[in-house]
């Protein structure tokens, strides 16, 4: 079984990408895993070496996927600066 990791920032735009994707996902095919880096920032590592570059972002056999913009890794990496869109680690899920 392959594994399949979304990755997102908690924000509104984000959310709905999880809803719609990760149901349409074969789970047959993939362990898929959600990663709100808004709450894990030790993970943005990990997802920068994924290709990463903005969330929302699913990385399915070794290849990113960015799914409309919620927010980008520096905003999430950087959160003083960060645009009223995307939720803070104490509000996400």
């Amino acid at each position: 079984m392959s594994k399949a990791i979304f990755y997102h920032a908690g924000c509104p735009v984000c959310r709905s990408a999880e809803q719609g994707l990760v149901s349409a996902i074969d789970k047959r095919r993939y362990q898929i895993e959600s990663v709100n880096l808004g709450q894990q920032p030790q993970r943005i590592p990990e997802a920068e070496r994924a290709g990463v570059k903005s969330l929302p972002a699913l990385v399915i056999e070794g290849a990113a996927y960015h799914i409309n913009f919620g927010a980008s890794l520096e905003e999430i990496k950087h959160p003083e600066e960060v645009h009223a869109g995307v939720v803070s680690p104490e509000e996400g899920d």
